[in-house]
């Protein structure tokens, strides 16, 4: 009898047929073995719509080794494919319509400003968000800075910590502007007048839509500046489950704390004890945080079509107020990994297995009761 077959859609991410996520998706394969899957790993460009066929990779835990080789279409997909500015990824949004009779795990989401405009519709959830609004014009700069002593500029497209700027009042009309390149790389920083910030960053060739937020005091008195990732995810009953918290501190210099630019990973407990001793104000974060990672993951699956998992990057400031500062629908988990919780690390790969196989059980259920139906 074969196996239940799990695609993982992914993008390649050059010429080279180079993937992202190699070790993870072995993880994946690895697991889906011992739970009677076949996970197989593809990009639309290894799909042939005139065979019905899949030139697949497949991960051989005897061998260890790689394994392409040409399959049927999976029962269900799980999409990794992540957003970049190419053609291979205008292939992967054709092939997400084109072959939507097979049902995914998750589905796309907007970009930050439309996922903004979504969330603020939730009462339960604007409360945590930073004040936003589009870029327009350089006049929005000096404008935004009137209400706000810290702001951060991000591209509407960004990921990783890339892109990003951060302006912070220094003095009675004197900011501090720095920030990071499209390739993280961090930018020297400078010192303006409100008024001249804008044409000051023209220099930094800075391209594409940008928002305007409000900044949230994140900075440690070490100067380094740090959030939390919370990961939420469906289990293998079909529901909402908080997989786990883990707190990231960016490097000197920087203002992010993306491990992919240069950050460390701490448990979230002796990160929020840093903040502050009061166990029942710790306690009160915790339950707020969890209590947002609910409601956003409910509220996008009624704005958009189904996920299967979310992380948060969430704010705490000095006062223990809870903010979100941006989601991510294809995270990554290494952030458990690093900061050795194995059981949460393991657990956070295994369960989009689990809910792939719920997910196949719920039909295969539907497809009995509707022939039943049928012979009546």
């Amino acid at each position: 009898m074969s196996r239940p077959k799990v695609g993982v859609l992914a993008v390649y991410y050059d010429s080279n047929k180079h993937l992202e996520e190699l070790d993870f998706f072995k993880k994946l394969c690895t697991q889906g073995e011992k739970r009677g899957l076949e996970v197989m790993i593809f990009t639309p460009d290894d799909v042939s719509s005139q065979r019905k066929m899949i030139n697949g990779l497949f991960y051989d835990t005897e061998k260890q080794k790689w394994e392409r080789r040409w399959s049927s279409f999976p029962e269900i997909i799980y999409d990794r494919g992540r957003y970049q500015k190419s053609d291979r990824f205008e292939r992967l949004k054709q092939f997400r319509v084109r072959y939507r009779n097979i049902p995914f795990l998750n589905y796309p989401m907007p970009h930050k400003w439309g996922m903004f405009e979504q969330l603020v519709k939730s009462a339960a959830i604007r409360k945590y968000l930073p004040v936003t609004v589009k870029y327009n014009q350089a006049s929005d700069i000096p404008k935004f800075l009137r209400r706000f002593d810290l702001v951060y500029m991000k591209p509407s497209d960004g990921t990783g910590g890339r892109g990003i700027i951060r302006i912070e009042r220094v003095g009675e009309d004197e900011y501090l502007v720095q920030g990071r390149d499209r390739q993280r790389r961090i930018l020297t920083p400078f010192r303006a007048k409100r008024s001249e910030i804008a044409g000051r960053l023209t220099n930094w060739k800075l391209s594409g839509q940008y928002l305007i937020q409000q900044g949230i005091p994140i900075t440690l008195k070490d100067g380094r500046v740090h959030d939390y990732r919370l990961l939420i995810q469906k289990n293998g009953q079909g529901k909402w489950e908080v997989t786990g918290c883990a707190g990231r501190i960016g490097p000197e210099r920087s203002i992010t704390s993306n491990l992919h630019g240069g950050g460390s990973a701490v448990p979230m407990e002796k990160l929020l004890q840093l903040r502050s001793k009061d166990k029942e104000r710790t306690a009160q974060v915790k339950a707020s945080m969890e209590q947002l990672a609910f409601d956003v993951a409910h509220h996008c699956e009624k704005q958009f079509r189904p996920l299967c998992e979310i992380a948060l990057d969430i704010a705490v400031d000095p006062n223990g107020g809870v903010w979100l500062l941006e989601m991510n629908p294809k995270p990554a988990r290494e952030v458990f990994q690093r900061i050795k919780e194995t059981e949460t690390y393991e657990k956070a790969i295994v369960r989009p297995l689990e809910y792939a196989e719920w997910m196949l059980k719920q039909r295969a259920k539907a497809k009995t009761a509707k022939l039943a139906s049928l012979r009546r």
